[in-house]
């Protein structure tokens, strides 16, 4: 077995169960908006605002738009390109009333995945941890500090405090610099491909991809759910963290 020096996490659907959180939230935007008046069924405006939400966020990595314009893009075109009635003349001052409801609700339903403060405290006996996250920073320190795990990570690195996002390698060796470490003497452990597992592989490091299903992509290492990560990484404790 390959021995680490570090060890780098994303945090939303790795450790925090972002997926939840988004989804809820998205249930009392439509709620709270009467939404129905555009989409008949919340499943409608899913369909709506999910695939575009992924698009941005795929062009945010790319460094191609702002936090700004996505931010307000992902609410303010589902309402513009429904076929219901127009909910008031100006839909864009809307879109940002909902992008701010939105960022509150997710950390009112956040929460982490099962087994992941297990996993991580298993991880903080043996190596120093990283957080690297393309989250909004206001949104992600927020989940830090509730989620009671914050102590056990020795470096958080936020896309937009350093102006690089993921999968840019750019990112990652901030990483290996703030470790001290080489490109081969890290690991990346993360749920994306293509933010964390392909942005890891192009600065050279080694990864570890949380993925349950059929895929033609490789890694260095691909497990089902988190918990396989301690059958991988197996070496004996070197830290006390408490």
């Amino acid at each position: 077995m390959k021995q680490y020096k570090a060890i780098f996490l994303d945090w939303d659907d790795t450790i925090g169960d972002w997926t939840t959180a988004e989804h809820k939230a998205l249930q009392d935007i439509y709620a709270a908006y009467h939404l129905n008046r555009l989409y008949p069924t919340f499943e409608d405006y899913l369909n709506a605002y999910k695939p575009y939400n992924l698009e941005l966020w795929g062009m945010y990595g790319r460094g191609e738009v702002t936090k700004e314009w996505l931010h307000l893009q992902r609410f303010w075109r589902p309402l513009i390109t429904a076929k219901g009635e127009r909910l008031i003349a100006n839909e864009e001052d809307l879109a940002h009333e909902m992008g701010a409801e939105f960022l509150r609700l997710t950390n009112k339903y956040f929460c982490l995945l099962p087994d992941a403060e297990k996993v991580v405290k298993y991880l903080a006996s043996k190596y120093p941890l990283t957080i690297i996250s393309n989250g909004f920073k206001e949104v992600q320190y927020y989940k830090f500090e509730h989620s009671g795990l914050a102590k056990y990570f020795s470096h958080t690195i936020i896309s937009e405090e350093v102006g690089i996002n993921k999968p840019q390698p750019e990112i990652f060796r901030i990483a290996l610099e703030r470790n001290g470490i080489r490109a081969e003497e890290a690991l990346m452990i993360g749920d994306s491909y293509t933010s964390d597992i392909a942005g890891a592989k192009a600065a050279g490091i080694d990864q570890l991809w949380i993925y349950d299903g059929a895929t033609d992509e490789t890694a260095t290492y691909i497990v089902p759910k988190i918990t396989d990560i301690m059958n991988i990484l197996l070496l004996p404790s070197s830290r006390v963290v408490t």
